[in-house]
């Protein structure tokens, strides 16, 4: 897939998808889909999604911003939806004082040399968010662009948190990483959360106690879910040294240690019934199910036996849902 973040550098004519897009979750996926059925008699314009760089929030807060999706696991997940072509926009002073006319004219139409284009119910665009799907769609169709705008995608949850029907968000996507509840993440997401990282060097005090674990080095900017353990699916990001993981059981720990007075926040995951050398290695974590809380414990000892009690949990759970 093409990426870039150079407006003379778009592979042109596009089919568009413009939005945020962080999570590329099942309301996201929604709206790309449009732009990936090419029509047979049409010449061939190439699949883009259309983003910002930075997030808009990070550029009007100045606070660096986590994302469910980091710009290479975005890549990784635009990729397997068939997108060609990755175009960030650079999010300025200069992009934010566009008034909606000239957003289509400039970007769209100029830079993009869109055929069509595909946005969500909500998109905003142009000064103070001032443009709407609707202005998009009349404006466009000055110059015969046609705009496709998808529904809000929506689930029936009865959690507490969600109303019996709602729409399918970054927010509330991460509202819910946020306490934990993986199945409920994962449903929305269309797939399980993801940590993409590479094996670095740890303190080493799991290979002690018999519990050797993987000390992940994540992206800066890696939305982090509830601190605690889970039972996760480890695969090999990128295959190196003859090692080569797909799907393998393993618990992960989010946390900062208190049992062995931990000052840092590590995320260690434990592999099941495995043994071997996994420094340098870029792993890929799927997440399946929260399962405790971290906790600070008596002694090391302690430590152990929940472990243990772990592991055996996660089995359970993995040989139920095979």
């Amino acid at each position: 897939m093409w990426v870039t973040c150079s407006t003379e550098l778009i592979k042109t004519p596009t089919a568009v998808a413009l939005g945020k897009f962080d999570g590329v979750h099942r309301g996201h996926q929604k709206v790309i889909q449009p732009i990936l059925h090419k029509p047979a008699d049409a010449e061939h314009t190439y699949s883009s999604v259309v983003t910002f760089s930075p997030h808009p929030q990070e550029f009007f807060t100045g606070k660096p911003r986590r994302l469910l999706t980091p710009l290479d696991e975005k890549i990784q997940q635009l990729e397997l939806l068939g997108v060609e072509q990755l175009v960030l926009i650079p999010f300025n002073k200069e992009l934010t004082a566009l008034t909606p006319e000239q957003f289509v004219e400039q970007i769209i139409v100029e830079k993009l040399q869109a055929s069509r284009i595909s946005v969500g119910q909500d998109f905003c665009f142009g000064s103070q968010r001032s443009g709407t799907a609707i202005d998009l769609q009349i404006l466009a169709a000055k110059y015969g662009i046609p705009v496709t705008i998808v529904p809000l995608e929506t689930h029936p949850d009865d959690s507490p948190l969600i109303e019996e029907e709602t729409r399918i968000s970054t927010s509330l996507i991460r509202q819910i990483l946020e306490i934990g509840d993986m199945e409920r993440a994962n449903r929305l997401l269309g797939r399980a959360y993801t940590l993409i990282g590479t094996v670095v060097k740890g303190q080493q005090l799991g290979r002690t106690i018999g519990f050797p674990t993987a000390n992940l080095q994540l992206p800066p900017d890696k939305f982090l879910p509830r601190k605690g353990v889970y039972a996760v699916r480890v695969s090999s990001a990128i295959a190196t040294n003859g090692i080569t993981l797909k799907n393998h059981w393993a618990v992960m720990n989010i946390g900062d240690r208190p049992t062995v007075n931990g000052t840092n926040l590590t995320v260690e995951v434990h592999l099941l019934d495995w043994s071997g050398d996994l420094y340098e290695q870029k792993l890929q974590i799927q997440l399946e199910k929260f399962l405790r809380p971290e906790q600070k414990f008596a002694s090391l000892e302690a430590l152990k036996t929940q472990i243990q009690l772990d592991c055996t949990i996660a089995r359970k759970f993995f040989t139920t849902e095979c």
